[in-house]
């Protein structure tokens, strides 16, 4: 769209006439806009020359609005509030904007979700957005961005940044089992709690500790806050990690049900597509989130 330059006022002429018109004095306007008084006047006479009307009337020792200049004031305002937020529009969309993300939920909650506050307060232009996802998945039929796996590198098509290790330790009621357990096999006389998505999580733990045994099957939960609860409740015993155990085993719910932990079978990621360009949100994420993990 063609608009007449006649028509268009430079800005430094709407921002003397904006602040002249709301604080009805030249030199205070001046003072504001770190002017000089005869800079502010002469933007005033340009802008009515280049208009072909009276902004403005000397009323006294001050300027007051005419009935047009209180019309084209109303405008001036309108235009310069949106130049400035287009301004802070196109900044937040070069250096941030929204970051989808998608989380495994114990991690999201108990490791993450603690720490996002800082990065807001870091990257207050970087919007997360977190869902929850249990298994891998095809970015390209996606609108995430990164996603936080949990296992080996073994998701194809991906960038990765290691996180940290996860450390398990096995958790029950504090009915039932009075004390740690001080050889790992003996938990074998015990109900154990499985998680779908690490069937073999029991196996290896026991293996870790030197006993090559199949664990017996137990009930199956698809995420740790629901065998978290069955533990609770009696049901049996838990392999947890450490970040989701601690609340419990520090408010009593639970207990160790051994002595002995291991590391886990696998590890937590950061993963992004290697075949997409990295937005700047991400860069920052995935900035700040290895210097949280290093701390960890």
């Amino acid at each position: 769209m063609s608009l007449p330059r006649r028509y268009l006022p430079s800005i430094t002429a709407l921002l003397a006439f904006e602040a002249v018109a709301r604080l009805g004095s030249a030199t205070l306007a001046a003072a504001e806009l770190s002017l000089t008084q005869s800079a502010v006047s002469r933007q005033l006479k340009a802008l009515e020359a280049q208009l072909g009307v009276a902004l403005l009337a000397r009323e006294g020792r001050g300027l007051v609005l005419t009935a047009k200049g209180q019309e084209y004031v109303r405008e001036v305002r309108g235009t310069l509030q949106r130049l400035a937020q287009a301004g802070v529009t196109a900044r937040t969309v070069s250096e941030g904007g929204p970051l989808n993300l998608a989380i495994l939920p114990a991690f999201g909650m108990h490791w993450l979700a603690p720490r996002l506050r800082d990065f807001a307060r870091r990257h207050p232009e970087v919007t997360v957005n977190l869902s929850t996802r249990l298994a891998p998945f095809d970015f390209r039929n996606s609108a995430f961005d990164a996603a936080i796996h949990f296992g080996r590198e073994d998701w194809p098509g991906v960038r990765y940044l290691p996180l940290l290790p996860e450390t398990v330790v096995p958790v029950c009621a504090p009915a039932l089992i009075p004390a740690p357990l001080g050889e790992a096999a003996e938990i074998l006389r015990y109900d154990l709690l499985h998680l779908d998505t690490r069937p073999r999580g029991w196996a290896r733990w026991l293996r870790a500790l030197g006993h090559d045994v199949e664990p017996p099957p137990g009930m199956m939960f698809d995420q740790f806050a629901t065998m978290a609860q069955a533990a609770i409740h009696g049901l049996g015993i838990a392999l947890l990690p450490t970040f989701f155990a601690e609340p419990y085993l520090a408010d009593g719910q639970l207990v160790l049900a051994s002595e002995q932990t291991s590391q886990s079978i696998g590890s937590y990621f950061l993963v992004w597509p290697e075949d997409r360009a990295e937005p700047p949100a991400l860069t920052s994420f995935r900035g700040w989130l290895e210097a949280q993990s290093l701390s960890s």
